[in-house]
């Protein structure tokens, strides 16, 4: 139950809710007890009408008043247990949604290595599947709790006082059931650990063929991935068997015990009334009542035990995750100026992940409204420094200043916000293209989406589907090309008009003419507001302010176009290749 106690903020939360239910929990199984005390009182009538103690009339007056009073206890309490289920349930609900927006945010939180070292289907799987099974827990698994308890006080309290010694023999299998219920919980908490491990490689395997399912067509191996899906699907498979096995052991074991326990009372009492110990067989009718009233409530010990056991294993995962702190964090409330001055002072970064060295002592300097390309082979560092720009994020030596303020020293939303990213693989939401575009800026109306597209030179494109802007996307937005992915990213950070841009090679997908006339929209938007541009092409770069070569995280160049042609080096020889290429077209 350790894990579990973090939902005690939750629990706390909804006091209230709880407070009403339990009562009305309780008030519900007093009604519900009238039924076993008026079947006895039935019997009694009618062994004095026998007996000739009471007159025809009077027979049918009590015996009537008693159903009346059992009908009538029997509606009130089910009244009263639906508002119970309403007030307890709904809790659960609340506790869920609460929770999976506590878990969503910390997902938000944390930094890209984290999203590198775990597997989207198994962050999927832990926000809906495991919160599921920690609802139960907060829900039905508390609701059949506090009925089993409330009824279980008040169902002995009324049989000791109709009978101790049938309470006694009749009690008598419980221990045996408490024994049984914690071999089996230990059995069932760990087995149901390894079924959710299991629930999330499958989703890991599914969305990853899912997301990637050109690539298996493409490579004719949808029979080999079917195969290894349903390797996995059969392990999976035999672990919720083995898990099944164990929770199975329940329901037989609550119906042979309660079935002791009727036997007992009938045996028992039987020898009682003929040896006069108890002075009418309505009792024993009571008592029979009484336990098939325990029947249930006892039997979902076991399945609220095997819930809470599933809901731990839940839980236990779910805090690996809330209780990683976050590697980028936000410590200044107050919004600092943000103009575009970006230094780089002697900059060393490495990625934890690969432990590669991307930047390796790097300095460099973009002044407001300039703009800078970076250049270089694969792998060289280039895409880092946009990352370490927007402060995805920190660096291992050295400094980063922004407006003369260190970068840690920025408000984080404040410094993303002054920021247009455009990453060289373009990410679009299932969405329309409108709202895709309006991502950058959730206030732009429609004519600000039409003159962003525009300048990314993909409005022609846009008008030329059914819907128009209001084209919905496939997923990743695989309804588009890659190069009208790129403009549609382009054109999103376009509109969010910020004070830095950053472009990661996204003009790749993109012929030549059309990178010029996305070139000549940028030099326009971009006046006065500072640009890097990263790129495998010196069209991309030959207008800049200032241009540096990257290789092996280092400069090994630096200078303009006109000053970099001129020097024997990679980008004069990157230039000569590329117009050579050009030229042979």
């Amino acid at each position: 139950m350790k894990e579990l106690q973090h939902l005690n903020k939750y629990f706390l939360k909804y006091k209230t809710h709880l407070l009403i239910g339990t009562i009305i929990t309780i008030v519900a199984r007093l009604f519900l007890l009238f039924t076993p005390r008026y079947i006895k009182q039935i019997f009694i009538i009618i062994e004095k009408y026998l007996k000739g103690g009471i007159t025809p009339e009077a027979y049918k007056y009590e015996l009537t008043e008693a159903i009346v009073y059992i009908i009538g206890a029997a509606l009130i309490g089910a009244i009263l247990t639906f508002f119970m289920r309403q007030a307890i349930i709904n809790v659960s609900r609340y506790i869920e949604f609460d929770l999976k927006n506590e878990i969503y945010e910390q997902y938000q939180k944390l930094s890209l290595n984290f999203y590198k070292k775990n597997r989207t289907g198994d962050l999927m799987n832990r926000i809906t599947e495991d919160v599921s099974r920690v609802r139960m827990y907060a829900g039905p698994a508390i609701m059949y709790s506090i009925n089993t308890i409330s009824l279980f006080i008040i169902v002995i309290i009324y049989m000791v006082n109709a009978s101790p010694k049938l309470t006694l023999y009749t009690i008598v299998p419980l221990p045996i059931l408490s024994i049984i219920i914690y071999k089996l919980s230990k059995e069932i908490h760990k087995r149901s650990t390894i079924v959710q491990e299991y629930l999330s490689k499958l989703s890991t395997f599914t969305q990853e063929s899912f997301s990637g399912i050109s690539v298996i067509k493409a490579y004719g191996i949808e029979s080999q991935t079917a195969t290894n899906f349903k390797s996995l699907a059969a392990e999976s498979k035999e672990k919720q068997i083995s898990l099944a096995k164990v929770q199975a052991w329940f329901f037989p074991m609550m119906i042979l015990l309660i079935g002791t326990s009727n036997l007992l009372v009938i045996y028992i009492g039987g020898m009682q009334y003929i040896n006069g110990e108890i002075e009418t067989i309505g009792t024993i009718a009571e008592f029979i009542i009484y336990v098939n009233m325990l029947t249930w409530p006892v039997a979902t010990v076991g399945w609220v035990t095997s819930i809470v056991q599933q809901a731990e294993a839940s839980q236990k995962r779910i805090n690996e995750f809330l209780k990683i702190e976050p590697e980028i964090k936000n410590t200044i409330e107050v919004n600092t100026k943000i103009t575009g001055n970006i230094v780089f002072k002697n900059v060393s970064f490495t990625y934890d992940d690969t432990n590669i060295q991307a930047l390796n002592d790097v300095s460099f300097s973009v002044k407001e409204g300039e703009t800078l390309a970076v250049l270089g082979k694969t792998g060289s560092g280039k895409s880092t420094i946009l990352d370490l720009i927007g402060r995805l994020y920190d660096i291992d030596k050295g400094s980063i200043i922004i407006n003369e303020t260190k970068i840690n020293e920025h408000n984080l939303t404040n410094l993303r916000d002054s920021i247009g990213y455009v990453p060289q693989d373009a990410f679009l939401f299932s969405d329309t293209i409108k709202n895709n575009i309006k991502f950058g800026n959730q206030d732009a109306n429609d004519n600000d989406v039409i003159n962003a597209a525009k300048k990314a030179q993909v409005h022609k494109n846009i008008i030329k589907f059914n819907n128009g802007y209001d084209t919905t996307l496939g997923e990743r937005g695989i309804t588009l090309s890659g190069g009208q992915k790129q403009r549609v990213s382009i054109a999103r950070a376009i509109i969010k008009s910020p004070k830095i841009l950053l472009f990661d090679d996204c003009l790749s997908a993109v012929d030549t003419e059309t990178e010029e006339k996305i070139l000549q929209g940028l030099s326009e938007i971009s006046k006065g507001k500072t640009s890097i541009i990263v790129s495998h092409r010196v069209s991309s770069a030959k207008n800049a302010d200032k241009i540096i070569i990257l290789d092996n995280g280092k400069i090994v160049q630096e200078g303009t176009h006109d000053t970099l042609i001129n020097v024997d080096g990679y980008y004069k020889h990157l230039y000569l290749k590329q117009l050579s290429e050009t030229s042979s077209k």
